[in-house]
């Protein structure tokens, strides 16, 4: 099978997308009733599990239906870990503005400055892209396509051969900075620079400037296959086969779409990026500067859309796919309110019912905040 991986609202955008009315008393409790409808929604859809956090300031309430483990039926725990698959890219974002922030790089750097003979095929330049441009998807440099099979846990991708993978799929359509196109190759060439730029991993310079920090122990960028501790098995459903899918080869999506992380690590990194307090303020207005994206509702900054909802609110975005697990963040511009969801099946097909109805039940529940 040959699939696209790909965020549900970058292929999209507007896949449910508007948000209905807002209760008339908006709180967290009517906003995770909200949410706990659609996690029981969800396993009625086929979902193993689905566990959901909203939040508002200091206060939070979870959600949670089905299991976490069909081998032994243990309830789907709000607080266990899940890979959030494209959420990383806001991770990966976030750590280049760190970079600029700190002098190591700036994000008007072009692509060869760093990586001389990475993007050179098929009619590519990247003396004529910038970190920027691959940041809010507008180098036109096409997404990369995984099977099925590159995503079993093992033999390894070296992160070029998945840009020569985005690189060979056509050449230039439109010349960079002028076009959105959701790519994942652009934040594998975003986690070659971080390497180019410090000499340290992507996982180690997250760690360093985010993970630690401010205290997601829970959160990482893995280098092997398993996951260790309290965790939601991932599976894979193709027709009547279930596949248990939690090992994974992370090198197929790795500063694109493999770090593993928790509602409370995703919503703590979230409220700081958002909120204005993980970044300068520099850098702060370049992460909220955004470029239109393929809806009318929705524009792009860097790892994030912006997403004006029916119900009147503005909402901070993103969503997450890969084999085994979906999930789903939204937060408000002052990253006081928020709500995230996860389910923890996934077969690299978009826009299913299930995946509908949870990115509605997140984006009402915010709604209702």
């Amino acid at each position: 099978m040959r699939t696209r991986w790909f965020s549900v609202i970058a292929a999209a955008c507007g896949l449910g997308l508007l948000a209905g009315p807002a209760p008339a008393t908006a709180s967290v409790p009517s906003a995770a009733t909200i949410l706990q409808a659609g996690t029981a929604q969800g396993v009625t859809n086929g979902y193993p599990g689905v566990i959901g956090l909203v939040r508002d300031d200091g206060q939070a309430q979870y959600a949670h239906a089905g299991v976490g483990n069909r081998d032994n039926n243990t309830p789907a725990d709000p607080q266990a870990k899940f890979r959030i698959g494209s959420n990383s890219k806001v991770f990966t974002a976030a750590t280049i503005l760190l970079l600029e922030a700190d002098g190591v790089l700036s994000l008007d750097d072009t692509v060869a400055k760093w990586l001389p003979n990475a993007v050179t095929t098929n009619g590519y330049d990247g003396s004529k892209i910038t970190i920027r441009q691959l940041l809010n998807h507008t180098s036109n440099i096409p997404n990369y396509t995984m099977n099925y099979d590159g995503y079993l846990p093992v033999g390894g991708w070296a992160p070029q051969n998945l840009v020569n993978g985005g690189l060979k799929k056509r050449p230039p359509n439109a010349e960079p900075g002028t076009k959105w196109e959701y790519s994942n190759t652009n934040y594998i060439l975003a986690g070659m620079i971080i390497q180019a730029a410090t000499g340290n991993t992507p996982a180690v310079e997250m760690k360093n400037r985010i993970f630690d920090p401010l205290g997601l122990s829970n959160t990482s960028l893995p280098t092997g296959v398993n996951m260790t501790g309290n965790h939601l098995r991932g599976y894979f459903y193709v027709g009547p086969v279930i596949t248990n899918f939690t090992a994974m080869n992370v090198e197929a999506i790795w500063t694109a779409g493999a770090v593993i992380s928790t509602l409370d690590d995703m919503a703590t990194f979230t409220r700081a990026l958002v909120g204005g307090t993980l970044l300068p303020p520099e850098q702060q207005a370049e992460l909220k500067t955004t470029v239109p994206a393929s809806s009318s509702t929705a524009t792009y900054g860097l790892g994030l859309f912006k997403v004006q909802l029916s119900c009147g609110k503005v909402a901070w975005y993103h969503d997450g796919m890969v084999p085994g697990y979906v999930s789903f963040q939204a937060t408000s511009d002052d990253g006081a309110q928020q709500v995230m969801s996860a389910a923890n099946e996934a077969h690299l097909a978009s826009g299913t019912n299930g995946q509908k109805n949870l990115q509605a039940a997140v984006l009402n529940a915010f709604c209702a905040v």
